[in-house]
């Protein structure tokens, strides 16, 4: 009698200890470590559910945590409430998280990289190749005469808002949307500090933006932008063409061109700061801080030339007279002619 008493409770300890096994898998598969290793996706409104688990199925640490996900994504409808967008999951979350991050949208933001660019389209196609849209919507929403007007920004002047530096944004932001972003971090920029200083220099925020431009350009070595901002801005308070070299680089279009002729010096553009006097009319590069920093706080001389040494160090000799100058400017042609420079 107390042998069949024994057979009850030994498959009711089964029982139990099975259940209790299968609730400690469930709950390692759901609530579990999902991954082995880092693990990112990217996804886009043309993503379908199967293009997800796709990605994500080879990832997940076991059978178990594929059928976890498959199952929890059923049952939050997660192939009809996805959010595009890029994510980012770590090896410790779980299914569960994993699949509440994809219906809620909490995508993992991305670093943009704000750094040198010469042209709209040369800057769009840095940005495009960090972020979903693509370089040609991008530089058609730079170039969009209404959202221009609602940034305050006028013709050609995309580019001046634009400071070098990291950002953490969407991967999927819209072109629009980046363009508000980057206009709030141009006016943070602007701070009391800097806007005041703009005083001291005669310039509005657009102009020491443009000046900036040219001094980044010209500068190699970035201990002497101040002194180099210091003559432009002596050069524009006398009424003297910049006859600065980079304009025409830019607006030639050759970025590589190693020498300025005196055919170059002849091109007509209103980039030509040689034929024409003051600032161009945009920057023609993104400029450095550290170049807008210099124009704002130039150099007080009286000097109103310079000219790369003849040693090609990347410093320049500064001059006050234009007889000085010419001594300075042949001595370094004579330099790059031994060097058969052309």
């Amino acid at each position: 009698m107390k042998k069949n008493l024994h057979r009850p409770l030994k498959g009711v300890a089964a029982l139990a200890i099975l259940t209790l096994l299968s609730v400690v898998v469930a709950y390692f598969a759901f609530y579990g470590k999902a991954f082995d290793n880092e693990t990112n996706i990217y996804i886009t409104n043309s993503t379908t559910y199967d293009d997800i688990k796709g990605a994500l199925t080879p990832s997940l640490r076991s059978g178990l945590h594929s059928v976890a996900f498959d199952f929890y994504a059923k049952r939050l409808k997660l192939e009809s409430r996805y959010e595009p967008g890029f994510y980012k999951f770590s090896e410790g979350e779980s299914v569960i998280r994993v699949v509440r991050r994809l219906v809620l949208g909490e995508q993992t933001p991305v670093l943009l990289r704000i750094g040198e660019a010469r042209t709209l389209p040369q800057l769009a196609g840095k940005i495009a190749s960090q972020i979903e849209a693509d370089s040609a919507t991008l530089l058609s929403a730079m170039r969009n005469t209404e959202l221009r007007k609602e940034l305050g920004l006028v013709k050609d002047s995309t580019i001046a808002i634009f400071i070098p530096n990291s950002y953490q944004i969407h991967w999927n932001v819209s072109p629009e949307n980046l363009l508000y972003r980057i206009h709030r971090e141009y006016s943070r920029f602007w701070n009391e500090e800097r806007t005041a200083k703009l005083k001291r220099c005669g310039l509005t925020k657009y102009q020491a933006m443009t000046l900036a431009s040219i001094v980044y350009e010209e500068v190699k070595i970035p201990s002497e932008m101040r002194m180099i901002a210091g003559v432009y801005l002596n050069r524009l308070r006398r009424g003297i063409a910049l006859g600065a070299c980079p304009t025409i680089k830019y607006a030639i279009g050759d970025f590589a061109l190693k020498r300025i002729l005196h055919k170059h010096l002849r091109y007509r553009s209103p980039f030509n700061t040689y034929i024409n006097r003051g600032l161009p009319p945009a920057p023609i590069c993104v400029p450095s801080i550290e170049a807008i920093d210099a124009v704002l706080n130039y150099s007080e001389h009286d000097y109103l030339y310079f000219c790369a040494r003849p040693e090609l160090d990347g410093r320049h000799n500064f001059a006050r007279t234009l007889r000085e100058h010419n001594v300075n400017a042949r001595k370094y042609s004579e330099a790059i002619n031994r060097l058969g420079i052309k």
